[in-house]
């Protein structure tokens, strides 16, 4: 139980760095246009890097989720294994 509340943790902050990452270039860019008086470009260029880096976080989550769901899955099927020809040793040594 307690390895589902730490992918609750881990996994849990994905939406908030993708709001935080198109936040915070919005608001370098608005920063970056009022000191240089470029209107709304920087802000708009901003965002959208800050749109890049969420998205690559959230892929970034999702791969690792990814491989952890085929790690555990992997061990999951050598368990099931070794279960079943320990059963099949048993079965054979009991005849």
């Amino acid at each position: 139980m307690q390895h589902h509340w730490k992918g609750v943790g881990t996994y849990g902050t994905v939406g908030l760095e993708l709001v935080l990452s198109i936040v915070l270039g919005l608001w370098v860019g608005n920063k970056a246009d009022q000191w240089l008086g470029t209107g709304p470009w920087l802000a708009l260029l901003g965002t959208g890097f800050g749109v890049a880096a969420g998205v690559r976080s959230v892929i970034q989550a999702l791969n690792r989720a990814n491989a952890e769901a085929e790690k555990a899955e992997r061990q999951d099927r050598e368990a099931r294994k070794r279960y079943l020809d320990d059963s099949s040793n048993r079965n054979r040594s009991d005849s």
